[in-house]
């Protein structure tokens, strides 16, 4: 699978497993966001240690998954990125909305704190 899915008592974190974010795997991460917002989580860390490259579909599902923590009263915060995915969000000015932390151990400090 193209994810790993960790579900703990307060959050839920979602690692890609692969080095592109891209028009194959961000229809999955999106389907799997709903499944996991729709059992009640809302707070999701989205883990991108591993992934290297993300295009306009992997924006859209970074932005699914912040929507559907924001309707449900909860943190959605991104993990992890690379040189070239941060700058892909600094461009698109997603960095002005999202929550963006270096590592899961300091956003599970951010999910603590809020």
């Amino acid at each position: 699978m193209n994810l790993k899915i960790d579900q703990n008592v307060t959050h839920t974190v979602i690692s890609v497993q692969q080095q592109k974010l891209d028009t194959h795997i961000a229809p999955t991460l999106k389907s799997e966001l709903v499944l996991i917002s729709g059992n009640g989580e809302k707070n999701i860390i989205l883990n991108l240690e591993m992934c290297k490259y993300c295009d306009s579909s992997g924006l859209g599902a970074i932005l699914v998954a912040h929507r559907l923590c924001k309707n449900a009263g909860g943190k959605f915060i991104l993990s992890g990125l690379n040189e070239a995915v941060e700058r892909l969000i600094f461009i698109s000015q997603l960095d002005t909305i999202l929550n963006i932390t270096p590592n899961i151990g300091a956003a599970i400090e951010m999910l603590e704190k809020s």
